[in-house]
C-alpha cells in the first residue's frame, strides 16, 4: 500500500509575502490620508514652493562668485521641502496619534511594528520627492534652471535618503514634546535650522559670524549634498564629511527616541 506525500507549502515564503504586503498597503493608506488631509498636504507642499517662486525665482537672478543663484536656491528649497515633511509629518502627525491612542491600538493589532513607523517614514520621503519634482518643474520652467535627467535623478535619491536623519528628528520630538506644543517646537527648530544652514539663503552670502555655525546644523550637510549635484557644494569638507555627519545625526537622535520610547513605556 502507497502514501501519498502532500506537499506543504514553505511558510516562509508566504509569510514574507504578507509582511510586504502589509507593509505596503500601511505606506499606501498613510499617503493617502496625508494627501486628503489639506491642512498637511497644501501647507507643506505649498510653503517651499512658495518660498522658491518668491526668492529664487522672483528675486534672484543672475550669478554670483560663478554660481546661478536659481539653481543654487533650488537645491536649498529642495531641502526645505524635505526636511519639513519629515518633521511635520513624523514628528506633528505621530505626536498627534499617540496623545490620541492610536499607537497603543496600532500595537495591539497583528501588524509588524515596524510597518506604523516604517509608512510614515515613507510618506515622508514621497512628499520630499512631490516637493522637489514641483520645484524642479517650476526652476525648468520658470527660472531659467538647466537641468539634466541624471541631476533629477540624484536629486531625488538625496531627497529620500536625505530625509532620514530628519525622521528621526521628528520621533524624538514626538516622544518627548507634548502633542499640543509639538508645532510651535517643529517651527522653532526648522526655521532657525534652514536659516543658519544656508538653505533660505544661499551660505555665502550669510555675515562670517553666522557661517561657523552652518556646519553644526544637519540641514547644512544636507543641503551641501543636494547642492553637489551642480557641484555648488563648500570645498571646506568632503562630500563622505557630510554623510558621516547625517549618519552620526540619525544615530544620535534614533538613540535618544530608543531611550524615550522605554522611559515612555515603563511610566504607562
Amino acid at each position: 500500500m502507497s502514501t501519498a506525500a502532500i506537499t506543504l507549502p514553505t511558510a516562509t515564503s508566504s509569510s514574507f509575502a504578507r509582511t510586504l504586503r502589509i507593509f505596503f498597503n500601511e505606506t499606501h493608506y498613510e499617503f493617502l490620508r496625508l494627501l486628503r488631509t489639506r491642512s498637511f498636504s497644501l501647507s507643506i507642499i505649498g510653503f517651499p514652493v512658495m518660498f522658491y517662486v518668491l526668492f529664487g525665482l522672483l528675486l534672484n537672478h543672475g550669478e554670483q562668485e560663478g554660481v546661478s543663484i536659481s539653481k543654487y536656491i533650488l537645491g536649498g528649497y529642495a531641502v526645505f521641502g524635505m526636511v519639513g515633511a519629515a518633521l511635520f509629518g513624523i514628528g506633528v502627525g505621530l505626536a498627534n496619534e499617540i496623545n490620541a491612542g492610536w499607537l497603543e491600538l496600532k500595537r495591539a493589532s497583528p501588524m509588524p511594528p515596524a510597518a506604523y513607523l516604517l509608512a510614515k517614514c515613507v510618506t515622508a520621503m514621497a512628499f520630499g520627492v512631490i516637493i522637489v519634482t514641483i520645484l524642479c518643474g517650476l526652476g525648468i520652467a520658470s527660472g531659467h534652471v538647466s537641468l539634466s535627467p541624471l541631476e533629477y535623478i540624484r536629486m531625488i535619491g538625496y531627497t529620500i535618503i536625505g530625509a532620514m536623519p530628519f525622521t528621526a528628528l521628528g520621533l524624538v520630538l514626538a516622544l518627548l514634546v507634548p502633542s499640543n506644543a509639538v508645532p510651535g517646537v517643529v517651527n522653532l527648530i526648522y526655521l532657525p535650522m534652514s536659516f543658519l544652514s544656508g538653505v533660505l539663503i544661499p551660505v555665502f552670502l550669510l555675515p562670517h559670524w553666522l557661517r561657523a555655525l552652518a556646519p553644526f546644523t544637519p540641514t547644512y550637510h544636507a543641503a551641501q549634498l543636494m547642492l553637489s549635484v551642480f557641484g555648488y557644494q563648500s570645498k571646506s569638507a568632503s562630500i563622505a564629511g557630510h554623510w558621516f555627519a547625517l549618519l552620526g545625526f540619525t544615530l544620535l537622535m534614533l538613540g535618544i527616541a530608543s531611550w524615550a520610547f522605554r522611559r515612555r513605556e515603563q511610566n504607562s
